[in-house]
């Protein structure tokens, strides 16, 4: 819990740190301009949907990075070890296990989405990171779907499906342990959702899954290949919705 906590807290502290500091330059580039404020060239440039995606492309990385770390630091041995306590970052896993993932991560984007459509009644659902892409660059939003289909996926499965679950093995049996890192995973990403509870249940089932895999196949890597393509498919119609409006 302490290591997802650091995870989530660092990339709040690394975005408003970059945030500052790009709004620092750019009011010490004008001090001499009358009226000028550096603090409020320090909240425009947090502000600024180019800004806010080139935080999170930065920021996201970095916490990333620190947190395995951490990990590795504190479990090294953990680490290839396949069965809970481990962390199952091991590549011996039976080839339909990767073929579940490839099926499972392009089917549950669809059935999810349907889902939180009928729960939320026509009420428009988005995460941030969709809104973000919306308002972006070509470049920064290509980069942007670069991290959420490669980097997010790997280090949320370390840390929930590695580090979390194999925690929560020790002190209860299976099914509770799932039922606990499903609830958790949905719970972490509420902000990103404006916490909108009826997306909670697309959420859940996504980790749900993901802890079938992990448990089922011995190795993390099925499961970080279905997130990455369950994300895929996500920035994959954000793209094509984007390219409707924008031909």
């Amino acid at each position: 819990m302490g290591l997802l906590a650091m995870y989530f807290l660092l990339q709040l502290a690394f975005g408003v740190g970059t945030g500052f500091v790009v709004g620092l330059v750019e009011g010490l580039r004008h001090a001499g301009e009358p009226g000028a404020r550096i603090q409020q060239y320090v909240m425009a440039a947090m502000q600024r949907p180019d800004m806010q995606v080139a935080m999170v492309v930065l920021t996201v990385p970095l916490a990333a990075a620190a947190s395995m770390y951490v990990a590795w630091r504190n479990w090294p041995a953990l680490w290839s070890l396949s069965p809970p306590p481990g962390f199952g970052l091991v590549r011996a896993a039976p080839a339909r296990y990767y073929a579940a993932a490839v099926a499972l991560g392009l089917l549950l984007p669809p059935l999810g989405g349907l889902l939180t459509q009928w729960l939320a009644h026509g009420q428009p659902v988005a995460q941030n990171v969709e809104q973000l892409g919306q308002s972006a660059t070509p470049g920064l939003r290509l980069a942007l779907a670069l991290m959420v289909v490669s980097i997010g996926p790997l280090v949320e499965e370390v840390l929930f499906r590695g580090v979390l679950l194999s925690a929560l093995l020790r002190r209860l049996p299976v099914a509770g342990a799932v039922v606990a890192c499903v609830l958790l995973f949905g719970a972490a990403h509420l902000p990103g959702l404006h916490f909108k509870w009826y997306a909670l249940p697309d959420l859940m089932l996504l980790a749900a899954t993901l802890c079938w895999l992990r448990l089922k196949s011995g190795s993390l890597w099925p499961a970080v290949l279905a997130h990455g393509l369950n994300n895929a498919v996500a920035m994959v119609a954000l793209f094509a919705a984007l390219a409707q409006h924008h031909p």
